[in-house]
């Protein structure tokens, strides 16, 4: 199996939120009007019966709810909540509210996954948010309350998906790609009924619709979720969600070059600093190592399974704080040797005493 270099890993999913960032364009330019639901859906189950059939694994035991839990949260309800608050929230808010979303991840990652946050990864989350909001934010009226709930309750939701993917790994002998494909099956599931319910029947699709839905769901879901994932589970928690600003900042870019709108020196000014933050966030971040315990379960059939256990802290060399108990031993010439030295003399020979001695020891032996 080839190994991806760091950099070469932090690239790669880094596409995952460029990717996303042209969904707006797309959406705008190919798609039906007025229907956010149904285009969350065809996002999410066509890409997850892709992955699926290419995957061929489904999931056991316990997995079936892990894998249900966290389509729900990184699709299920991220993407209704997504739209909702870009469909309420005036000038690209729902994008500024989204990109506290590393902010998140750091405070959940401190009680899920053990990982003390630093001043580092808080004030790199916060210099990101501020150029993003640089970027996106525009004058507006009062701001819509439900907007704003649906907005933070996406973020959140995406941020927890993202921590518990990370806590709980993958189980033994499954990739990124079926764990994409369980997400992505699971959370259009659960879209599906209340798009019909809330937008009714589907609306009459033509070419441009057509390849505008297949775009979204092959290289905007299935491809950019699996690099999304794969880099979870490589990468920490924090490091992958500080990717999460390239996709307003793609947004931004795409409408400029593509739909013609225009860039002012404070958006400019802002998505260098959103830019440099989410670079620096990848630099000198220690990506925290992974143990795999062997778990045997009992039972008629013995089974094993791997369980990946995070280690997201440095460990301590720990020293004793009192020495050792010395115990001293005798070597056989009757000399201290210290504990733990083995006592490599010979043991002492028969050392009979000759000549005269002999005689004065038979002589000691004879008058005693």
């Amino acid at each position: 199996m080839t190994t991806t270099s760091r950099p070469a890993l932090i690239a790669l999913t880094a596409l995952a939120p460029v990717s996303w960032g042209t969904t707006y364009a797309v959406t705008t330019q190919f798609l039906p009007p007025d229907r956010p639901l149904f285009t969350g859906l065809m996002r999410a189950l066509p890409a997850g019966l892709v992955l699926l059939a290419l995957a061929r694994v489904l999931p056991r035991g316990a997995w079936w709810w892990k894998a249900t839990v966290l389509g729900a949260l990184n699709i299920g309800a991220f993407f209704p909540l997504l739209f909702l608050s870009a469909y309420r929230l005036p000038g690209g808010m729902a994008a500024v509210v989204g990109s506290v979303g590393p902010l998140i991840v750091v405070g959940l990652s401190a009680v899920l996954l053990g990982q003390r946050p630093t001043a580092r990864s808080v004030l790199t989350g916060a210099v990101a948010a501020f150029g993003v909001s640089l970027v996106v934010l525009k004058a507006a009226g009062a701001l819509d309350p439900v907007g704003v709930l649906a907005a933070l309750a996406s973020t959140a939701s995406m941020s927890t998906g993202t921590v518990l993917t990370k806590r709980w790994g993958r189980p033994d002998g499954v990739g990124p790609l079926a764990l994409t494909g369980w997400q992505l099956t699971a959370g259009g599931l659960l879209i599906a009924p209340v798009a019909f319910l809330v937008e009714g029947a589907p609306p009459a699709l033509d070419g441009r619709a057509v390849g505008g839905y297949l775009y979204l769901a092959l290289a905007n879901t299935a491809i950019a979720y699996w690099l999304w994932f794969r880099g979870i589970g490589r990468l920490s928690a924090t490091q992958v969600t500080l990717l999460g600003p390239l996709s307003p900042l793609t947004a931004a870019v795409v409408g400029w070059a593509a739909l013609g709108q225009a860039l002012t020196a404070v958006q400019v000014a802002g998505m260098a600093l959103a830019f440099g933050a989410t670079v620096f966030g990848q630099i000198g971040t220690r990506t925290p190592r992974v143990l795999v315990r062997e778990v045997a379960s009992r039972g008629n059939g013995v089974t094993q399974r791997r369980e990946a256990t995070l280690v997201t802290q440095r460990r301590r060399r720990s020293w004793p704080k009192t020495p050792a108990p010395v115990v001293a031993s005798r070597s056989p010439r009757g000399r201290a040797v210290p504990a733990g030295v083995p006592c490599t003399a010979p043991p002492p020979a028969d050392r009979r005493p000759t000549g005269s001695g002999r005689a004065a020891v038979a002589g000691s032996e004879s008058t005693g």
